[in-house]
């Protein structure tokens, strides 16, 4: 299965020592500030790299200082290496004398199965944008390690449903061609799910089938283009009592934001690695159920990272799921449970209940 085996991430941001390896499904825990975020943060900029896209995305998030652990005074580089199936990416990071994140350097690895050691392509130093596409179109004629690395960069990607507020990108129209993927803040809700019910039935019913579990008032979605501008496209649906069309705007937050995870989760074509913050903001206890099989489901066949401050989400979950995150030392800390560990507890507790009473850490301080 796709995804990220193992990462190391130095001097970014809370994070100063990071050696993690991951597994199909992966639930961080911890309390507010301890790095959950920050952890989350940093596929985000990966997202923005493999797009060429990391010098605008570091000037919004505040400027290349505020991602170094402690600003630049105390760390001279963020470093990091990627591992996944064959391949690997690493990168050093430095700040340059007009404040902008540069490459000091950039390599790609590949171990084959005659190779003793990894086989290494250093990218170069000194640029501010990734060298991955202009590898890859230098040996256009065939497939090339930065091929590899590019699919697995654009394979792990952050979703975020948190804002259902009137001006939200979810509640309003958009171009009915926008299609091609689940964009990461559902923007393209209407058009992707117009597109899944034309070419992929059995996946839209899947998904129907699932909201209703949480809304069973919602008979179908209507998803006609708008009658005034044939190019755009509403989420609309129908209510099981009537026949009026009600607008996305008449559905609770927590309704809206469960329809945004059953279309992601039950999509055809999943991402390598699927990346959520808190998803089970504002969902019913039933609803927080239903969402861990989904995500349970899901992990059998596509790589799952959450972060999560529910103990009811954190119930349906092994040990071995779950990363601990603390900060201590004025770094954070990440460490996975251990069923062993935690066997006479477990016969009296259940793991949400362990961690309230701070038996796991992942607590204040």
């Amino acid at each position: 299965m796709p995804g990220l085996d193992n990462i190391k991430l130095n001097g970014y941001k809370s994070i100063l020592d990071l050696d993690l390896k991951l597994r199909p499904l992966n639930v961080l825990i911890g309390a507010n500030g301890s790095g959950k975020s920050n952890f989350i943060s940093f596929f985000k900029l990966l997202n923005h790299l493999v797009n060429e896209n990391l010098q605008n995305a570091v000037a919004k998030s505040g400027g290349a200082n505020t991602l170094f652990y402690f600003g630049t005074k105390n760390t001279e580089k963020i470093q990091f290496n990627l591992r996944f199936g064959r391949n690997s990416y690493r990168v050093s990071w430095e700040i340059s004398d007009d404040s902008r994140l540069y490459f000091s350097s950039e390599t790609l690895g590949f171990l084959g199965e005659r190779y003793d050691t990894p086989l290494l392509v250093p990218l170069g130093a000194g640029h501010f944008e990734t060298e991955i596409r202009k590898e890859s179109k230098r040996h256009s004629n065939r497939v090339v390690i930065a091929d590899h690395v590019i699919n697995n960069l654009n394979g792990w990607k952050v979703y975020h449903f948190h804002d259902t507020s009137d001006t939200s990108k979810m509640k309003q129209a958009c171009p009915v061609n926008d299609n091609k993927y689940f964009r990461e803040d559902a923007s393209n809700l209407a058009a992707f799910l117009y597109k899944m019910k034309k070419n992929n039935p059995e996946n839209y019913n899947a998904v129907l089938q699932t909201v209703q579990l949480v809304a069973p008032f919602i008979r179908d979605f209507d998803l006609s283009p708008m009658e005034l501008d044939k190019d755009k496209i509403r989420l609309k649906w129908l209510h099981t009592e009537s026949d009026e069309y009600f607008d996305s705007s008449q559905l609770s937050d927590g309704t809206l934001r469960f329809i945004c995870i059953a279309v992601l989760l039950l999509q055809p074509d999943l991402p390598y690695t699927v990346i959520l913050d808190e998803p089970e903001l504002g969902l019913h206890p039933f609803a927080i159920n239903l969402l861990a099989s989904l995500l349970e489901s899901v992990s059998k066949k596509t790589q799952v990272i959450i972060s999560t401050q529910s103990l009811l989400l954190l119930d349906n979950f092994e040990p071995e799921d779950i990363v601990v995150v603390d900060y201590v030392d004025n770094t954070s800390k990440f460490r996975r449970l251990n069923s062993e560990d935690l066997t006479d507890w477990l016969d009296e507790y259940s793991i949400g209940e362990l961690w309230e009473k701070n038996l796991l850490g992942g607590r204040p301080k």
